[in-house]
């Protein structure tokens, strides 16, 4: 996994938000058990109370789950995390609409833009 990190939000915010796309992309499927918190840590490169943090909001969410002495594992609930590449998706488009109309574009020149990129007329 390649961990990328900003400077204008919370580093546990970023770790949450890219293991969510690692996990509602299959790149972790179903059932699949995680790496642990300290060596998620040392690959991302932050604290392990850090990942700690990120890891039980996670498990808030119900995306990953814990089993005593087993490790976390991703949630096998398939409309779980379906619902959470929804967010993911609605996330994205926001954050595209407010580029877009910080660029001066109103939502209808937006829509004939993607609807001519879609069509390969760009």
């Amino acid at each position: 996994m390649k961990w990328q990190f900003s400077s204008d939000v919370p580093i546990y915010a970023q770790l949450i938000a890219q293991i969510q796309t690692t996990i509602v992309s299959g790149t972790w499927p179903p059932g699949e058990r995680l790496p642990s918190v300290r060596d998620l840590a040392a690959e991302a490169g932050v604290n392990p109370n850090t990942m700690q943090r990120a890891m039980t909001e996670l498990e808030r969410q119900g995306l990953v789950y814990s089993q005593r002495t087993a490790g976390r594992f991703v949630t096998e609930d398939r409309a779980r995390i379906e619902q959470a590449r929804l967010q993911c998706a609605q996330r994205q488009i926001q954050t595209f609409l407010d580029g877009m109309e910080q660029l001066g574009y109103t939502r209808e020149e937006i829509r004939l833009l993607v609807e001519q990129e879609t069509k390969g007329e760009s």
